[in-house]
């Protein structure tokens, strides 16, 4: 038979799409989808509530980012209560100083970056209403769930602008991966996510210019076969989480692992997803 005959009779078209073998994942959830549609390509449990970890600071940025007439460029003096907090909590930092006027683009770099909990806390106390430090985050939290709300995350509830829970802060992959989809419409968030190091140069009490410790983004697979970003997250209950986009050859994936047991486990889960998913686009 003819290599044309055998085009003509069939023989040689290729293997349909669904015959790419699904990935074994070692993280109890997890969601796959073709950013550029929407259309779902994977799930494991991807319904069911878990904790988000800082996987909750995309909403932060999300939130701000949609502020109204938001000038990235404007100042923000961090307060001793952002200082107070971090010790309390022993939280992940980007070691803001108190006094220090840092701008609201720099915050999201520190938050997302290096995962400071320090910066999510001056945004959330910048962007929330009220008299007091504390009325302010949890009118921005309220924000964060009207987002959520709007955004169609029906399984999702914020009760922190950082993801340390107060024994209420919960999302799913699906719905983790919903808010990704919205959030990197920003060109924005997408210029921050996708940087690997940012060096800040902040405005002491005095007026002098303080250039910061370079920040490193905390998620190591940048770069990786079209890994665009976009948070990692990590927590003793929580686990090794990581929200993910990725494009390449024109194809694009987005997706959510959540509650991997390690951060290697959480790379290859998040690596075998994202190739899964160029297979199943191609």
């Amino acid at each position: 038979m003819t290599t044309g005959a055998m085009l003509a009779t069939g023989a040689l078209t290729a293997a349909p799409a669904q015959a790419v073998t699904a990935p074994t994942i070692t993280a109890k959830g997890g969601f796959l989808m073709n950013s550029a549609t929407g259309t779902t390509l994977f799930t494991k449990a991807a319904d069911t509530k878990r904790l988000t970890a800082s996987t909750t600071k995309v909403m932060t940025a999300k939130v701000v980012l949609s502020q109204s007439n938001l000038n990235l460029d404007t100042k923000v003096t961090i307060r001793k209560e952002v200082s107070d907090y971090i010790v309390s909590k022993g939280a992940s930092s980007a070691r803001l100083i108190v006094g220090d006027k840092v701008t609201v683009r720099q915050l999201l770099y520190g938050m997302m970056l290096p995962s400071g909990c320090d910066a999510a806390m001056a945004l959330a106390d910048k962007f929330g209403t009220g008299t007091s430090v504390s009325a302010r985050v949890k009118s921005f939290i309220g924000k964060m769930n009207t987002t959520a709300k709007n955004l169609g995350m029906t399984n999702t509830h914020f009760d922190s602008f950082d993801g340390i829970s107060n024994g209420s802060n919960y999302s799913t992959p699906r719905d983790l991966t919903k808010l990704a989809r919205s959030a990197m419409k920003s060109t924005t968030f997408k210029t921050v996510v996708k940087t690997k190091a940012y060096t800040a140069k902040t405005i002491t009490k005095t007026g002098a210019i303080r250039t910061m410790a370079t920040w490193n983004n905390t998620n190591t697979l940048l770069g990786w076969n079209g890994t665009l970003g976009i948070k990692t997250g990590s927590g003793t209950e929580a686990k090794y989480c990581l929200i993910f986009a990725a494009t390449l050859n024109g194809e694009s994936v987005m997706g959510t692992v959540l509650t991997s047991s390690s951060a290697d486990n959480r790379t290859a889960d998040v690596k075998k997803l994202i190739n899964y998913g160029y297979a199943r686009i191609s």
